[in-house]
């Protein structure tokens, strides 16, 4: 048996089953810039991701009664926007950067100490913004949307290895293009 989650926002849920559209508005209240952030991560495209926000709450208000509190609202809510994304990227038919067989190795995880840096979130997005398609997805999905690699090579229909290898690729990436970023603005160091 699933272990019943008690959310917060059980009332405003329950209403929201029931139709009442001044609770479905709470909720979307509530969720909207949240399920947004993640639209735009994935898509990097702001019009396009407010027309899949409003398609994920479409299709949750419609299976909202399927809502069954065994995971968070927000965990659910999550999943369907995730979902309605990658669909809307396999749709265009976006040609993500997946190679199986690379001719040079996969770069190695780097211990780097960025306690001492304080990152402009910003600069951070505009990073993730110029990645290539395949990089800012397994980015997105990995590192700021908690997925493992097996979860997302399942998603995503791509070997583990190949998720691996792109998250690293994507963070190496990153790595350079704030770089570049460092020589037109400087990043504050933090003195302990």
């Amino acid at each position: 048996m699933a272990a019943v989650y008690q959310d917060i926002h059980r009332g405003i849920i329950e209403l929201s089953k029931e139709g009442n559209p001044k609770a479905q508005y709470q909720l979307y209240k509530l969720y909207s810039k949240a399920m947004f952030n993640i639209c735009v991560r994935m898509i990097n495209s702001r019009e396009e991701a407010e027309d899949l926000l409003q398609e994920s709450f479409t299709d949750a208000f419609m299976k909202l009664n399927s809502f069954r509190y065994e995971s968070s609202f927000g965990a659910w809510l999550k999943r369907i926007v995730i979902n309605k994304c990658i669909n809307s990227i396999q749709k265009k038919k976006v040609e993500l950067v997946f190679p199986e067989h690379q001719v040079e190795p996969a770069p190695k995880e780097e211990k780097v100490d960025y306690g001492q840096i304080e990152m402009d979130v910003k600069m951070i997005h505009n990073a993730m913004e110029k990645l290539p398609d395949g990089y800012r997805v397994i980015f997105s999905l990995y590192a700021l949307e908690g997925y493992d690699h097996s979860e997302i090579s399942q998603i995503l229909e791509i070997s583990e290895s190949t998720s691996k290898s792109q998250y690293l690729r994507a963070k190496q990436k990153i790595r350079v293009l704030l770089n570049n970023n460092h020589d037109e603005r400087p990043i504050r160091t933090i003195h302990q």
